[in-house]
């Protein structure tokens, strides 16, 4: 079939073995998302032969939307990120349970923060009120220091390998941003790739889906909430970074740190976003917005400041 240019379209994974196994062997392949089909509501007959008629059509026509499908390389280093960040909700799930249960039991702690060492040497001397109850929380604590184990391999593993990966320039370039440290520039790389495939910044935050929905009709414009249709590791990612520019703009001895060896145009658009986005922050809350509204605002155009900054880095063929 004819080449068709890739469009910023969630991955179907599925289809990525066999579209490299195909290109391989010099052969132009396709992957498309099922959902992006077209198929009348009505048509309940369907076979191989129908479903390759209807490709073909669809494909002479321009109305098969190809998706982008990344390197073995770049998927492997995707899916470890994955399984980091599948390790930290279990681990956060467990906390919750083990604090749950010392607040049924009125077993609360007063210290000023949570899971430090003076907080773990409380847990160790906790006693409950019956033997039963003991057993329930060493294995709720147990279940807690497990999963901590369990980040450090996929941590160590990315510690080793993501310093030789070819976007890990990528990487350095996007800690030059407030808020953006080592996981969310990670996870940025890993979920989008090289993001200068996308041809605008609103391409790239409808791939991420932190456009506002919109159901307008004649003079009459109405917007709802983000759509919440695209990748939601980077989406979750963004707006845990994005809390950062609710302080006044500055560059603390960390941060200064981060962008030292770096080009000068990417320091200058780290220093302009810094600008512009706590500046927003505060102005849309002295407006009354809702702070989940606000943030939400601000990791979208977190991410066009990341889009920014890609150009500015070659990325090795």
């Amino acid at each position: 079939m004819p080449s068709v240019p890739s469009s910023p379209t969630k991955p179907d994974r599925a289809g990525n073995g066999l579209y490299r196994h195909l290109t391989a062997k010099g052969i132009t392949c396709l992957v498309v998302a099922p959902s992006l089909i077209h198929r009348k509501p009505g048509d309940r007959v369907k076979t191989d032969r129908r479903d390759a008629v209807q490709l073909a059509r669809l494909l002479r026509s321009g109305d098969l939307t190809p998706v982008y499908v990344p390197r073995i390389e770049d998927e492997a280093i995707r899916d470890l990120s994955r399984a980091r960040e599948a390790t930290m909700s279990d681990l956060k799930a467990a906390k919750l349970r083990l604090k749950s249960f010392l607040l049924r039991h009125g077993l609360n702690y007063t210290g000023r923060a949570n899971w430090n060492e003076a907080h773990l040497r409380y847990l160790s001397q906790v006693v409950c009120p019956t033997p039963i109850h003991q057993i329930v929380f060493q294995e709720s604590l147990r279940a807690v220091s497990e999963h901590v184990d369990r980040i450090r391999r996929p941590e160590d593993e990315l510690a080793g390998t993501v310093g030789s990966w070819r976007l890990y320039p990528l990487i350095r370039a996007f800690q030059a941003l407030r808020g953006v440290q080592e996981h969310v520039a990670l996870t940025m790389a890993a979920e989008i790739g090289d993001l200068t495939r996308f041809d605008t910044p609103r391409q790239l935050a409808a791939f991420i889906g932190l456009i506002p929905s919109e159901s307008s009709s004649g003079e009459s414009r109405r917007q709802g909430p983000i759509t919440k249709a695209g990748n939601s590791h980077v989406r979750k990612a963004l707006v845990e970074g994005a809390w950062a520019y609710r302080y006044p703009a500055k560059i603390s001895p960390h941060l200064q740190k981060r962008p030292e060896g770096l080009p000068k145009p990417i320091q200058d658009i780290a220093w302009k976003a810094q600008i512009r986005l706590c500046k927003r922050f505060r102005r849309m809350i002295g407006r009354g917005k809702n702070p989940n509204v606000v943030v939400t605002a601000i990791a979208r155009e977190l991410a066009a400041f990341m889009w920014s900054i890609a150009r500015e880095v070659p990325i090795p063929a």
